[in-house]
């Protein structure tokens, strides 16, 4: 019999060998330039100040949510909440998930049925691909962002089609043309579903609402992780949607509830959010400042991107480390992002701006990154 141990190990030195294995590490004190912490939500005093506040004004809640919600769990906090995200985002309704991994895995595999057809842009975050691998639906990618690639497969689609985008790329930062592929969806009768996980915070309310196409969508995921700073996600939709969900959604079904405390952080996000319209313009300004300042290398492009999410493509697992090390050595936490989570010869150093950084912090994110790019 084979040993599992074995394997185990030989799978571990391969990913050491190819440059790409992955390890743990604590909380530093370098200069944020990683985290999805747009806002700053996530260290906001106000926010923890409101949390608290919040739990204090419900004594009687629970330290734990004690069941699922289809047993023990639902609260009617939690259905009030899920009805005022609804109605911020311009939904009709919306179920909450425990994360957005959570959302995206319990829509995929329930919706989309064997016959039916899924068609993601190639670089969708891996939950929704999970999740579409668990629908036994016919799976197509198209080329990023590639209008002519998605009438393609859009051709070849059987079924309820479903088109699936981010609003704001994970890896790359930067956002689909929206509105040439609601007129595809629409022209070959597909039911547009899009992420927007790293969209919310730089746009309030979404990139959907923003460009007030949320009647023009059939469903959108949306994460509090990020901007929102707490934990969790929501799937906003039609009434009919939700109700599906909470009958076949099998992370939903078979999972133990939110606790309070967790829907209490969610919606003091949501209150703080319509109160930062400085922090969202000073996130906006950083943006601009960093792509301004940035100088522009052909050997290690800037992707194009107007999110705060900015990427320098090194072009291996090698660079992109020794990039990394030397950023963080000058007090400067970015990550680099490896192969396979990016295509092979796509390793980059990927760069998350926040309201809270300062001038004089990007222009030593600049600085060094220009150094290490004209010296490399």
């Amino acid at each position: 019999m084979a040993s599992s141990e074995k394997y185990i190990q030989t799978k571990l030195d391969e990913r050491k060998m190819l440059g790409n294995y992955r390890t743990l590490r604590p909380e530093g004190t370098l200069t944020d330039f990683c985290s999805n912490d747009y806002l700053g939500f996530a260290r906001s005093p106000f926010l923890k100040d409101d949390i608290q506040r919040e739990i204090e004004n419900h004594p009687q809640s629970l330290n734990g949510a004690t069941g699922s919600r289809l047993i023990s769990g639902n609260l009617a906090y939690a259905e009030e909440l899920e009805k005022q995200i609804a109605t911020f985002h311009q939904a009709e309704a919306g179920l909450l998930f425990n994360s957005g991994y959570d959302a995206n895995v319990g829509l995929f595999s329930s919706l989309p049925q064997k016959g039916d057809t899924i068609i993601c842009d190639e670089l969708i975050h891996a939950s929704i691909i999970d999740g579409a691998r668990l629908s036994y639906a016919n799976r197509y990618t198209f080329r990023h962002n590639d209008m002519e690639s998605l009438e393609g497969k859009l051709k070849q689609a059987k079924g309820i089609c479903y088109v699936v985008i981010e609003s704001v790329y994970s890896m790359d930062g930067d956002t689909p043309p929206i509105l040439e592929i609601v007129k595809l969806t629409e022209q070959y009768g597909a039911n547009l579903i899009v992420d927007e996980a790293h969209a919310v915070g730089l746009y309030p309310q979404g990139l959907i609402s923003q460009l007030g196409l949320q009647d023009k969508v059939f469903a959108r995921v949306v994460t509090f992780g990020k901007a929102l700073g707490c934990h969790g996600a929501i799937v906003l939709g039609s009434d009919l949607l939700r109700q599906y969900l909470i009958n076949f959604a099998r992370s939903f079904i078979y999972t133990t509830a939110a606790s309070f405390h967790q829907l209490a952080a969610i919606k003091m996000a949501y209150q703080l959010v319509t109160r930062s319209g400085s922090d969202i313009i000073q996130l906006q300004q950083n943006i601009q400042y960093f792509k301004s300042k940035i100088q522009a290398h052909n050997n290690y492009p800037l992707l194009q991107s107007d999110s705060a999410i900015q990427c320098i493509i090194l072009g291996s697992n090698d660079k992109a480390k020794k990039a990394a090390q030397q950023l963080q050595t000058a007090g400067l936490d970015v990550r680099p992002i490896l192969s396979p989570t990016v295509a092979q010869g796509a390793e980059r150093i990927r760069i998350c701006l926040h309201s809270y950084n300062t001038t004089e912090e990007i222009d030593l994110l600049v600085s060094t990154i220009n150094n290490i790019t004209h010296a490399q």
